[in-house]
């Protein structure tokens, strides 16, 4: 679940600065997906609730997330996923819907729609 905890992480990294006020509003309603190197697919969907879904081939897993005021992200799972902290907190940034972005072998994509 290493690769689980690592996508996650990439995961977080998000979001348009035309949404300065609330840089998790591309999110809303769209797909961010995370391809790792050894091609694992990892989606999240973000609701402007404060409630996300995901999913991993088969598995499935969901929870709630929180934005602070310095732009950490945290996602706490509704059940822990092993290989992971229970909340998960990583530093957020802006991107738009379209954008590709990664490092340390990923690749992170903001995706238009539910995907």
């Amino acid at each position: 679940m290493r690769r689980f905890l690592m996508t996650a992480a990439a995961f977080v990294l998000a979001t348009s600065a035309a949404f300065a006020d609330d840089i998790m509003a591309s999110r809303y309603g769209n797909t961010t997906m995370t391809t790792d190197a050894k091609g694992v697919v990892t989606k999240i969907y973000y609701k402007s609730d404060g409630t996300f879904t995901g999913k991993q081939a088969n598995q499935s897993f969901s929870g709630t997330w929180k934005l602070d005021a310095s732009n950490m992200l945290c996602l706490t799972f509704s059940v822990a996923l092993p290989g992971l902290t229970n909340p998960t907190c990583v530093p957020a940034s802006a991107h738009k819907v379209g954008d590709s972005w990664g490092g340390n072998g990923r690749t992170v994509t903001l995706l238009a729609g539910i995907q």
